[in-house]
């Protein structure tokens, strides 16, 4: 690759995203699939990977290429999105106020609570029977 690309790493719960962004038509491959491939035909997932690029007015300028683990779709998808967002920061600092105003910097830390003893789940009980 002659052009510069541009990295950053994205995460959601237990998803990590890590995003190249190289100058092409506005293409995404998520683990060498392309999106829809991918995700299947999930117009809220797009929306939600796309919304960094069309803030910044940056849809036809890059090709996007994904390396995604962890999580499930929706949890990959705020991953990528996340990453995105860093690596549109990375090229030019002047989208920051954007991005942030959006909230598309700030990364979505909720993870499942873990299980405790003596429980269900983490706070599920089990049933109470008096008598």
């Amino acid at each position: 690759m002659a052009e510069k690309e541009i990295m950053a790493t994205g995460r959601r719960k237990t998803a990590i995203a890590v995003v190249k962004l190289v100058k092409g038509k506005g293409r995404v491959f998520v683990n060498g699939r392309t999106f829809e491939d991918y995700f299947g035909n999930r117009p809220a997932l797009e929306m939600n990977v796309y919304r960094p690029l069309a803030l910044t007015d940056n849809q036809e300028n890059f090709d996007v290429r994904v390396k995604a683990v962890g999580g499930g779709v929706s949890s990959q998808a705020g991953a990528i999105r996340h990453a995105i967002s860093r690596a549109l920061l990375k090229y030019n600092e002047e989208y920051k106020s954007v991005l942030k105003t959006e909230g598309l910097l700030t990364r979505d830390a909720r993870v499942k609570e873990r299980k405790k003893y003596g429980r269900k789940r983490a706070r599920k009980r089990f049933q109470f029977s008096k008598r």
